[in-house]
């Protein structure tokens, strides 16, 4: 970053982990990822309690919880007597990284997020430390980068149907290097400029034509506003340890949207990927129940339905909604 920052102002005041019982099952180097704060320890309760239930009381994935303060000896404690194996990680997240950069005028960006209150979490300043986070930070934190894979979940989330295999050996095995369960419309009003940057971005740096590229664009050739719905994301790290991303989101960065406006992670990760990746490392896992408010995946095979316990109602699913971009982006990767 071209900022200067007070060293201290990186470094996280917390950092803990737990080793539970040993894990005799052979494991990918693998954690499940949980940005939350003290107050949501019920709701994390709840999603891990789920969780382990529907998946990893099969496979003893360690978990990997971030907080923008330390977490407090009851959230610890009640967290840990929760997950029987693998190890827990508890850290701080280092001021730097959840704060103002120094080339944002604070009092500029207040006025907007005034202005953005009729828009989900558009007057959240709190919402907008957390997206940049998420863009630019999360996978230097010294409890994630250990990790060669992650899977992001949030509290209050769940799981409709037991996970019968390993998520992490499949993405290994068939060199997948990011994967998703619902994609859809970013709101309009919280990116206006955003495209227009990429762009430029674009042409400034050469960058090639990429295969990945369509699934962003419409009949006219424009940002059709998809991205992949990354509350629930599992994702090989090196796609953000990368030059190139460092890079691409240096610059966006730089520009203040996520202050200025109200750029989320989403998008940001979705046209990195467009722009990074091939279409063979990207994965629907269509077989997956999955809800986060206000949407729900429904896997739509009787047969997997039944296979995997399933407990979501199938006519609830978002897949073939009109808010959905699932079948363009499938579309594009079997073309």
């Amino acid at each position: 970053m071209n900022h200067e920052v007070d060293n201290d102002s990186q470094i996280a005041s917390q950092l803990i982990t737990i080793i539970k019982g040993p894990v005799y099952n052979s494991r990918e180097n693998a954690t499940f990822l949980i940005l939350c704060r003290n107050s949501d320890i019920f709701t994390t309760l709840e999603t891990i309690q789920n969780i382990q239930d529907r998946f990893n009381n099969k496979f003893n994935y360690d978990y990997t919880f971030l907080n923008d303060e330390p977490f407090t000896d009851e959230f610890i404690y009640l967290i840990s007597s929760y997950i029987p194996k693998g190890n827990i990680n508890f850290g701080s997240i280092p001021p730097a990284h959840w704060s103002y950069p120094d080339h944002i005028d604070q009092s500029k960006a207040q006025r907007i997020r005034q202005n953005y209150a009729d828009i989900p979490y558009g007057d959240s300043e709190s919402y907008r430390h957390m997206c940049r986070y998420y863009s630019g930070f999360f996978y230097k934190h010294p409890l994630v980068h250990k990790y060669q894979y992650y899977w992001r979940i949030e509290p209050g989330i769940k799981y409709y149907c037991d996970i019968d295999y390993d998520l992490f050996k499949y993405m290994r095995v068939n060199d997948i290097r990011y994967s998703f369960v619902i994609s859809l419309f970013e709101y309009s009003e919280t990116i206006p400029t955003l495209w227009n940057h990429v762009q430029k971005y674009i042409m400034h740096e050469h960058l090639e034509s990429s295969e990945l590229l369509p699934l962003l664009l419409n009949n006219h050739n424009w940002y059709n506003l998809c991205h992949f719905w990354s509350n629930f994301e599992i994702a090989n790290l090196d796609i953000y340890t990368d030059a190139k991303y460092e890079h691409f989101f240096n610059y966006l960065d730089q520009i203040g949207g996520f202050y200025y406006e109200r750029w989320g992670d989403a998008p940001i990760h979705s046209i990195a990927i467009s722009l990074f990746l091939k279409k063979h490392e990207i994965h629907w896992f269509d077989d997956i129940g999955y809800y986060h408010a206000p949407y729900l995946q429904c896997p739509q095979d009787p047969n997997v339905y039944i296979k995997r316990r399933c407990s979501c109602d199938p006519d609830e699913d978002f897949t073939d909604s009109y808010l959905s971009c699932t079948n363009h982006f499938l579309n594009v990767l079997a073309s």
